[in-house]
C-alpha cells in the first residue's frame, strides 16, 4: 500500500492537550451551574456574551419583534429549507412503526414508538450565527412529536439574532432562551429555579459545547458529540483542483480547528488543490479562519488505488464526505463509518448543512463508527411490551422460564413463572424450584 500525506495538520498529541484544557473548563463551569443555578447562569452569560437581561426567556412579543426584523426574503427562505428538513423527516417519521406479533399462540409482544418528553435544542452563534441548526433540531423534534422543546442561542451583538429567533418558532420551538455555549446547555441539563430541566439535549457546538454535552450525558440524554466541522474529500481527476480547494476552505471558514482533507489517487489534483487554496485564501473574507484550520488541521493523503482511498476514508470517519470520481455509487456501497455523504460534483456540503433537507448535526472524531447524525429517531424511544392471554401459553412459557431461571441458580425468578404453571397450567405439577 502506497499512502503518502502530502499535508499533514497538528499532531494527535497536541489535539490531546488541547482536549485536556477543555475538559477541566467545563468540568468547573458545569458545578458553578448546578450549585449557582440561576445566580451562576446570569454570571457565565455576562463574562461569555456581555449580555444579562431581566429573563433570558423571550416573550411572546419579544418573538414578534424580533421576527419583524427579518427581511421578507429571508423569511421566504427560512420557510423553504424548513418545508424542505420537514419533508424528509416526516418520511424518516412514517418510516418508524409500531409492532405487534404473536410469536407462540396466546403470547403477544410488541413495542410502541414514544417521543421523548422535553428537549433542549442548542444553537450556536458566536462568528457564524447558524440559523440552520434551528431546523435541524426543532424542527426534526416537533416532528417526531415531542412535547415540549425548549431552543437556546446566544445574543449576536446584544440582542437575539432575529433569523435564529424565526427559525425557532418557525420551527416549533415551545420555549425560547437567549443563552450560549456552556450556560445554555448547562441550564437546560441541569435547570435552574426558571428553567425546568430537559430529558435530551441537542444540536451541534464548538469544542466547550460538545465536552458539556459528553460530560452531562447520563444525567440527560443526547444526540451525539458534534464537535468542531470536519469535511473530507473523496475525489480523482473526474474533477479539479479549484473545485476542491473551494469545498475544502468553504468548510474550513467554520472555525480554527475545523478539520478539512482531500483524499486522492491524482498527484496533478492533489498538487493543483494545493495551489488553489493558497489562490483562494488570498481573496477568501473570512481567510483569518479558514487559514488557520488549513493550515493546523488541513490535509491532503494521496493514494494509489480506489480501494486505498475507501480504506483511508472508512478509517478516519469524517462527518462530511464529499465523494467526487468516476464511481460514486461504488463508494455509496462501500463506505460504511461517515456522517452524512454527498455525492457528485453537483452536491455539496453547503447545500446538506442549510437547505436540501437532510440532518446536518453529525457525527465528528470518529463517531461515525458507531452512530449515524441527528434525525426523527432520535427523539424516539422504543419501548416493548408482553402480554400472555391464554393459559395454555402462561403454563408453556412458565416450564421453560422456570427451567432457565433454575439453570442461572435464580431461585426467585423461578418461582415466578412456577405460580403460573400452578394456577394456569396441568394441575398438581411442579417445576423448577417449587419440584424441591
Amino acid at each position: 500500500m502506497a499512502i503518502v500525506h502530502l499535508k499533514s495538520g497538528k499532531p494527535d498529541s497536541e489535539r490531546a492537550d488541547d482536549d485536556t484544557k477543555v475538559r477541566a473548563s467545563v468540568e468547573k463551569i458545569l458545578a458553578d451551574i448546578a450549585s449557582g443555578g440561576d445566580a451562576a447562569v446570569r454570571d457565565l452569560a455576562q463574562k461569555f456574551d456581555g449580555y444579562a437581561p431581566a429573563s433570558f426567556r423571550l416573550t411572546p412579543s419579544q418573538i414578534e419583534a424580533a421576527m419583524n426584523k427579518v427581511a421578507a426574503r429571508d423569511m421566504d427562505d427560512i420557510r423553504f429549507a424548513q418545508a424542505q428538513i420537514r419533508r424528509f423527516a416526516q418520511a424518516q417519521r412514517a418510516s418508524i412503526t409500531d409492532v405487534e406479533v404473536e410469536t407462540l399462540p396466546g403470547v403477544i409482544l410488541g413495542h410502541r414508538t414514544i417521543p421523548v418528553q422535553s428537549v433542549g435544542c442548542y444553537v450556536p452563534g458566536g462568528k457564524f450565527p447558524m440559523v440552520a441548526s434551528a431546523h435541524m433540531s426543532v424542527l426534526t423534534a416537533s416532528v417526531a412529536g415531542v412535547p415540549r422543546i425548549v431552543a437556546s442561542a446566544p445574543p449576536v451583538k446584544g440582542e437575539p439574532h432575529p433569523a435564529i429567533v424565526a427559525a425557532m418558532h418557525l420551527g416549533g420551538a415551545h420555549e425560547i432562551y437567549v443563552l450560549g455555549g456552556i450556560q445554555a446547555v448547562g441550564a437546560m441539563a441541569l435547570g435552574t429555579e426558571t428553567i425546568r430541566p430537559v430529558d435530551m439535549i441537542v444540536g451541534p457546538g464548538n469544542a466547550y459545547v460538545a465536552e458539556a454535552k459528553r460530560q452531562l450525558f447520563g444525567r440527560v440524554g443526547i444526540d451525539l458529540l458534534a464537535g468542531p466541522t470536519e469535511t473530507m474529500l473523496i475525489a480523482d481527476d473526474s474533477v479539479d483542483g479549484e473545485l476542491c480547494a473551494t469545498d475544502l476552505l468553504g468548510q474550513a471558514e467554520h472555525g480554527y480547528n475545523s478539520p478539512a482533507c482531500l483524499i486522492t489517487n491524482s498527484r496533478n489534483l492533489a498538487n493543483d488543490t494545493l495551489r488553489e487554496v493558497e489562490r483562494l485564501l488570498k481573496i477568501l473574507p473570512t481567510a483569518d479562519t479558514a487559514a488557520a484550520s488549513w493550515r493546523d488541521y488541513g490535509e491532503i493523503i494521496l493514494c494509489d488505488t480506489y480501494d486505498e482511498m475507501l480504506e483511508v476514508a472508512n478509517t478516519m470517519a469524517y462527518e462530511h464526505v464529499q465523494v467526487m470520481t468516476d464511481r460514486d455509487d461504488w463508494f455509496l456501497a462501500q463506505m460504511h463509518s461517515y456522517g452524512a455523504l454527498f455525492l457528485g460534483a453537483r452536491t455539496n456540503v453547503a447545500n446538506g448543512d442549510k437547505v436540501i433537507g437532510t440532518n446536518h448535526t453529525l457525527p465528528t472524531r470518529k463517531a461515525g463508527r458507531y452512530t449515524g447524525g441527528l434525525w426523527v429517531g432520535k427523539f424516539l424511544k422504543t419501548h416493548s411490551y408482553q402480554r400472555v392471554t391464554t393459559d395454555e401459553a402462561a403454563s408453556l412459557i412458565g416450564e421453560y422460564g422456570s427451567r432457565l431461571c433454575m439453570l442461572e441458580g435464580f431461585v426467585g425468578h423461578a418461582e415466578q413463572c412456577n405460580i403460573r404453571v400452578r394456577r394456569y397450567g396441568r394441575k398438581n405439577v411442579a417445576y423448577g424450584a417449587a419440584a424441591e
